[in-house]
């Protein structure tokens, strides 16, 4: 049986379901589909279909009778009312219209009297033949959907209002995201890349925070994705997730959650972690970018079956960072998956792509004299051979700056060249050329204790990263510096990680060094990576080479500090970075502000 993600159950057997393209409106497409997750109602009528990703209020519905401070003027009275809509919840909540439904109850859109607002209400759907523990046990699950969701403190995840009691049934009241889910806009359409990383990023915050807080989701998938107004994205739905030290609420045997997003270890009954977030997260943006569901077959059995053997095609529409972060999120092993920060780091450079240097016009230059015209006639030279000529005069003039201002005259060993550098919180002291700038640092929550310095050309970069014991609520700091530089060794050189940049052909190579002496006991931790780099090549078929060197400190509070060099393996600047390196860690200081 092959491994390319065709079916053993048969020719006929769909390998995945594509996401099809805009449909007109009204019409009754075959292939259309429910989305299982809360689904605000078609735009008015009147109003053009949105396209790819815009944000879209959700039309109004007409509420069952009441006084006349509570109807809509706008309503048409002939319209039909959802069965149940006027309802009031608690004594608090009006019932408007249906947003959506799923597995574990019907969202309604509806009003807050009490502080005449509009709100998100999840109404508990449990079938009434049910036996009463199994009752008890689905509405614990949605009381803790509330909890997991109420303890996270982030604008890409839905806030918690209140959990309202109607009949003993928990309601929990959530906000109103005015817009539509993920899964709606995919029916119209693929998105590009840079649109789909933004909203995969964040996505990704979302889950990191949760992360953090101990909260695993387990339902990632595109109709848990509220797109918003001002291109807001929010993540619903934590209905199933697992918050760490409170029992697991999923009976032996059953699977919570939709199949095609499982990771592969959940299918085999192991423990998830964060790694089987990211797993959906990465289904999420190959279905997104690529029209198809990478794992989706026509029956759960099958799907599952995907999940673990199948390998998807190559991603060909993300191209660059979006595809290597997708490859790099479907590793079936979760430990080969990587981490939060690493993926961020490839979701940014697709959002945000460096722009194209612009090229000036055709130009031509006449040179004066010649046989005789009295300078009327000359030598017109087109734009390459005037770039090259330029080129050549800069590289002179650069020669000759370099000749009198040579930045690398000096020992790096002279104090009044070299500033040390104590990020707040960081407990670290880093000594570095004075002239190094510090890079901006993202507002996520993952990057408050990860700081970069760069010379101002940029070829060589200084990154101090602390993990924190305490923040380590899924054990991935290593035991020993040394076990964590082998470790991050063997993903470099597989390409399951984001570290470095590097091309695959020729795939990096690097040198590991165990037990380090740093400040009186040998507890640190080196690798030596040399790898090429496509993205900041002058010529794409010829990637730059560079190096990384890295080092790894554990503390005795189990803090693991690493600290990274990159600069350019030949050229110019490869002693001078190396000799940055060196004194950079000759110089560190760990436990010092």
């Amino acid at each position: 049986m092959s491994n390319d993600g065709g079916s053993p159950y048969g020719p006929n057997e769909p390998t995945s379901f594509t996401l099809r393209p805009p449909q007109p409106p009204g019409g009754n497409h075959p292939y259309a589909q429910q989305p299982a997750g809360p689904q605000p109602v078609d735009p008015q009528p009147g109003h053009p279909a949105p396209h790819a990703v815009p944000t879209q209020v959700a039309q109004q519905a007409p509420v069952a009778p009441q006084p006349p401070a509570q109807s809509s003027p706008a309503q048409s009275p002939a319209a039909p009312q959802d069965p149940g809509a006027g309802r009031l919840i608690a004594g608090r909540y009006r019932l408007l219209s249906k947003l959506g439904h799923g597995g574990m109850g019907t969202v309604w859109r509806a009003k807050d009297e009490t502080v005449d607002r509009e709100v998100a209400v999840k109404e508990p759907r449990i079938p009434d033949h049910l036996p009463e523990r199994e009752r008890a046990t689905a509405f614990e699950r949605m009381r803790r959907e509330a909890r997991a969701a109420a303890r996270l403190d982030h604008p890409a995840v839905v806030s918690v209002h209140d959990v309202a009691v109607e009949d003993g049934q928990p309601w929990i009241v959530m906000e109103f995201v005015q817009g539509r889910s993920m899964g709606a806009a995919l029916q119209e359409g693929t998105l590009g890349v840079r649109e789909a990383a933004r909203i995969g990023l964040e996505v990704l915050n979302a889950l990191d925070a949760a992360h953090q807080a101990g909260v695993l989701h387990r339902d990632v998938k595109p109709d848990n994705v509220m797109l918003g107004r001002h291109d807001r994205v929010v993540l619903t739905d934590f209905g199933i997730a697992q918050i760490a030290g409170e029992t697991n609420l999923t009976d032996t045997g059953s699977f919570i959650g939709s199949p095609e997003f499982i990771s592969p270890e959940r299918v085999l009954g192991q423990r998830p972690g964060p790694a089987s977030d990211l797993w959906a997260l990465g289904v999420v943006l190959y279905a997104a970018t690529e029209g198809v569901s990478p794992f989706r077959r026509s029956n759960p059995p099958a799907t599952l079956q995907a999940v673990l053997n199948a390998t998807p095609a190559a991603p060909a529409a993300a191209q660059g960072p979006l595809a290597d972060a997708i490859n790099q999120l479907l590793a079936k092993d979760p430990s080969q998956r990587p981490n939060a920060a690493q993926v961020r780091q490839l979701l940014e450079a697709a959002a945000n792509p460096p722009q194209p240097v612009p090229q000036p016009a055709t130009q031509t230059v006449r040179a004066p004299g010649g046989r005789g015209d009295g300078g009327r006639s000359g030598i017109w030279v087109g734009r390459k051979t005037l770039l090259a000529v330029g080129a050549a005069v800069v590289a002179v003039a650069v020669a000759v700056v370099l000749v009198i201002t040579d930045p690398f005259a000096s020992s790096t060993s002279e104090a009044d060249s070299w500033k040390e550098r104590s990020p707040k919180g960081f407990g670290a002291t880093l000594a570095l050329p004075e002239h190094y700038q510090e890079l901006p640092r993202s507002s996520s929550s993952s990057d408050e204790q990860r700081v970069n310095y760069a010379d101002p050309s940029g070829a060589i970069v200084v990154e101090l990263d602390v993990n924190r014991k305490a923040d380590d609520k899924f054990d991935r700091i290593a035991s020993t510096a040394s076990a964590q530089a082998s470790k991050d060794l063997e993903d470099i050189k597989s390409g399951s990680t984001s570290l470095i940049n590097a091309v695959k052909d020729p795939a990096p190579d690097g040198e590991y060094t165990p037990n380090v002496p740093f400040q009186g006991e040998e507890k640190a931790a080196e690798n030596l990576v040399t790898y090429a780099n496509s993205r900041i090549s002058l010529d794409p078929d010829k990637p730059a080479p560079r190096e990384t060197r890295f080092f790894y400190y554990r503390s005795d509070e189990g803090d693991m500090y690493r600290v990274r060099i990159d600069y350019p393996g030949k050229g110019d600047f490869a002693e001078r970075g190396r000799e940055v390196a060196q004194s950079v860690l000759d110089k560190l200081e760990i436990g010092k502000e």
